[in-house]
């Protein structure tokens, strides 16, 4: 988690980045921004905002040399000498445009800003902060017009209230490589920003460990729970997922799946899944760590869990509560019509 507090905007230029795939091309600016102060004070909590919270880091990779990776690279330099600054932010925005691939990459503006006083660990640093506004939202704007009256007219602007996707690329290192940073709320191609832009993974501690497993016990819940046993039993499996998370400080591989499962032939086939999802997605799956509650706060809000049936009504389960659905739903097959059913009990409607 990084401290803000301190942190000043003493760099920033605006380019305009196309899409490869539509032969696009890259608009670039030759001179900084220069803002006055209502505007900067409203820029840097644009920028810096999201990044408040964040408890989860990651580092850069490349299968060759991690120095060959370009943001690593671009960043590097800039750090080296701030003079390279305008220089190497239009690289950035290149390498951005390489990345746009297919037709649903967009196009859009690309503020890079140079950042003194971050925080990270106790110690003040630097960073280069990269950001790419996808979305523009439409607003009114007066004006007095020739006859003296006032008019209005519809005009395209950047919405302050969150970025779409965004970086910071801290001057600092631990043993894993330079800390970094990243934000992306218009998800539409995972790959895009963090892996091929980027090219980044998650750093290996305690959020990444709480994260993978949960993820892995998601997909699992979906590639195989839900397919064999249905909606309820996977509502199931996740929330009891979530319940030994929330009873336990750290997780042990062994006791979870005695806890979790009762047959032993789920217990094989979640070794068997856990073998796959570390291939698949070239992660490593902890047998014991410490548990993340932000993270878990975050992925609890991803698990499915709502039953929909072809009848237009959905029940929806409370994965904080794993006993619920044993206890008060019921399923069962209607021999007069033909049907399945669930019979659910309560005392009364909330």
């Amino acid at each position: 988690m990084i401290r803000k507090t301190k942190a000043e905007i003493t760099k920033c230029i605006l380019h305009k980045v196309a899409n490869k795939f539509n032969s696009g091309q890259n608009v670039f600016s030759e001179d900084l921004i220069r803002f006055d102060q209502e505007s900067y004070d409203l820029m840097k909590g644009f920028l810096l905002k999201p990044f408040g919270n964040l408890t989860q880091s990651y580092r850069f990779t490349k299968h060759e040399d991690v120095r060959l990776n370009e943001v690593n690279k671009f960043a590097s330099e800039i750090f080296s000498d701030e003079e390279s600054f305008v220089e190497y932010s239009k690289s950035i925005v290149n390498h951005l445009f390489e990345q746009s691939n297919s037709a649903q990459i967009k196009t859009g503006d690309v503020l890079v800003v140079y950042i003194e006083g971050i925080e990270y660990k106790d110690v003040l640093t630097e960073a280069i902060g990269i950001f790419k506004i996808e979305n523009k939202v439409d607003f009114f704007q007066t004006y007095l017009d020739d006859n003296e009256s006032f008019d209005v007219v519809v005009q395209k602007g950047i919405s302050t209230k969150r970025i779409d996707k965004g970086c910071l690329v801290l001057n600092t290192s631990d043993e894993e490589g330079t800390v970094v940073f990243s934000v992306d709320n218009n998800n539409y191609d995972a790959q895009y920003w963090v892996k091929n832009f980027l090219s980044v993974k998650l750093a290996d501690d305690y959020n990444s460990h709480t994260q993978n497993y949960l993820e892995m016990c998601k997909e699992f819940s979906e590639e195989v729970i839900q397919p064999e046993l249905g909606m309820h039993e996977k509502g199931n499996f996740l929330a009891s997922t979530v319940d030994y998370f929330k009873e336990n400080e750290a997780v042990d591989y062994a006791t979870f799946k005695d806890e979790v499962f009762e047959d032993e032939k789920h217990k094989e086939k979640f070794d068997e899944y856990k073998n796959h999802f570390e291939k698949l997605n070239d992660v490593l799956i902890r047998n014991n760590f410490d548990v993340s509650g932000v993270v878990l706060k975050k992925e609890k809000n991803k698990l499915k869990t709502e039953i929909k049936l072809d009848t237009n009504i959905n029940i929806k389960l409370d994965v904080d509560a794993p006993e619920a659905a044993s206890e008060y739903l019921e399923r069962g097959y209607d021999e007069e019509k033909k049907m399945k059913f669930y019979k659910v009990y309560f005392n009364e409607e909330k």
